[in-house]
């Protein structure tokens, strides 16, 4: 359907993958969609016939995981399939999107009624010629999904953000699990065409496979990351995956968290940010009229960014006599790089605080300061 204006009709539509998939498109991100269709289970049923005859193509994501009455997986995964494809049948047969799950494949109720619905679409494509692709989705984890139902990930992410416990009987479990921005990446190349399709079978390309230990662990860490003032690695796709749906967890009126400001006469200076791998990221505030530094590194570099206020920053090479000056303000933010075997400090000329956001290659170790005084 690619080029062609698109009414999509989308089941599900207030469930976890259908509120992001549609308001992903309420963003312009596939400019083909000109109306989406809503239907989920407080819609009068009486419309999904009219839907079906409206609509060019179908996300059928409505689903039953975790009924009080098992019988309800027939009747929300097998029977509303039916009924939604019976509706396309009676008008113009449409495209189809369908998630599945890998329990399809098992013999619990949840897996039987899944590979129930697939038949049907099956039987759909074959009988119409209509496109259908059935995407058996393993743990979808990300915004806007409910601990409890939906996801372990969810569970864990929002137990640990409350300090409630959570219940890992196997660690060692292997578990695969797939992020709801790159499932939506997916069903949009479907919308248009290009629909990811390996050995027979379409997929989402994008996977992560662990242990269930391991995944609760990751979260914990998450927690604890504001005391240790860690960010997740940002190179490692699932860490960052994890740590945005994490975030999404938070009570509101837990976005923030405070600092240890180490205040004297001369200012501040707050840590930030501290990491392994790329450094730490402070904040210093240095009173009118005073010096911090008059020391240098081995091999520790920073840069510093005057943000607000004017001074002047104070180089000179160890051993040597001449003295190199930057003129900084916040009026014009400058990045001014601190290299190793220059003793340095920073004056505040102006009248107000002068504050300076500072990063250093690597984290601060009292045990291996690599930082000597000496004035400049």
């Amino acid at each position: 359907m690619e080029g062609a204006l698109v009414k999509v009709l989308v089941t599900g539509s207030a469930g976890f993958i259908g509120r992001n998939l549609i308001e992903r498109l309420k963003t312009g991100a596939c400019p083909e969609v000109t109306e989406i269709l809503e239907f989920d289970r407080d819609t009068d049923p009486g419309l999904l016939a009219a839907y079906a005859r409206e609509c060019d193509f179908v996300f059928h994501l409505a689903g039953v995981n975790r009924p009080q009455n098992p019988a309800e997986f027939t009747e929300g995964n097998v029977a509303l399939t039916v009924m939604l494809l019976d509706a396309l049948r009676a008008s113009t047969p449409r495209p189809v999107v369908v998630t599945s799950s890998a329990q399809a494949l098992r013999n619990n109720p949840y897996g039987v009624s899944k590979r129930g619905a697939e038949e049907a679409v099956a039987a759909y494509a074959s009988e119409t010629g209509a496109h259908a692709y059935v995407y058996r989705l393993p743990n979808v984890f990300g915004k806007w999904s409910r601990p409890n139902y939906n996801t372990v990930v969810a569970t864990f992410c929002h137990n640990i953000a409350r300090d409630l416990p959570v219940e890992v009987s196997d660690p060692s479990a292997p578990i695969t699990l797939v992020y709801i921005d790159d499932v939506v990446d997916e069903f949009l190349r479907a919308l248009v065409g290009h629909a990811t399709e390996i050995q027979g079978e379409y997929v989402v390309p994008v996977t992560y496979d662990t242990t269930v230990g391991e995944l609760a662990e990751r979260i914990r860490g998450f927690q604890h990351s504001r005391e240790n003032l860690a960010v997740p690695r940002s190179d490692d796709p699932l860490e960052k995956k994890l740590y945005a749906t994490y975030l999404s967890f938070l009570e509101p009126r837990d976005f923030a968290y405070p600092l240890t400001m180490h205040r004297d006469q001369r200012g501040s200076f707050t840590e930030i940010i501290r990491t392994a791998e790329r450094g730490q990221f402070s904040v210093n505030v240095i009173k009118p009229g005073i010096t911090k530094g008059n020391h240098w590194h081995d091999t520790k570099n920073e840069k510093f960014v005057v943000v607000s206020g004017e001074g002047v920053i104070r180089f000179r090479k160890v051993g040597e006599t001449e003295v190199q000056e930057y003129f900084v303000s916040g009026e014009r933010m400058e990045v001014v790089d601190i290299p190793p075997g220059y003793t340095h400090n920073i004056e505040n000329l102006g009248e107000a605080d002068m504050i300076t956001f500072m990063w250093a290659n690597e984290a601060f170790d009292p045990e291996r300061p690599d930082t000597h005084w000496l004035g400049v």
